[in-house]
């Protein structure tokens, strides 16, 4: 079965849960290990969308000089 892609805002709220979670101790040490790697999947997700984003912003801006 095929993963649903996450959304950049989808993926940012779900580290900011994350985070908060661990800030007020509220992340069961048991689960802390997973919820640090998918952090970890979701930057990754974050990381290649901004990338990419700023490509076809460069790409645009480049064909509007010509």
């Amino acid at each position: 079965m095929a993963k649903k892609k996450i959304s950049y805002s989808e993926a940012i709220a779900e580290i900011e849960e994350t985070i908060m979670l661990i800030e007020n101790e509220e992340l069961d040490v048991d689960d802390l290990s997973a919820k640090v790697k998918r952090v970890s999947e979701l930057l990754v997700i974050c990381k290649a969308k901004l990338n990419s984003t700023e490509k076809e912003v460069e790409k645009i801006l480049k064909e509007i000089d010509e």
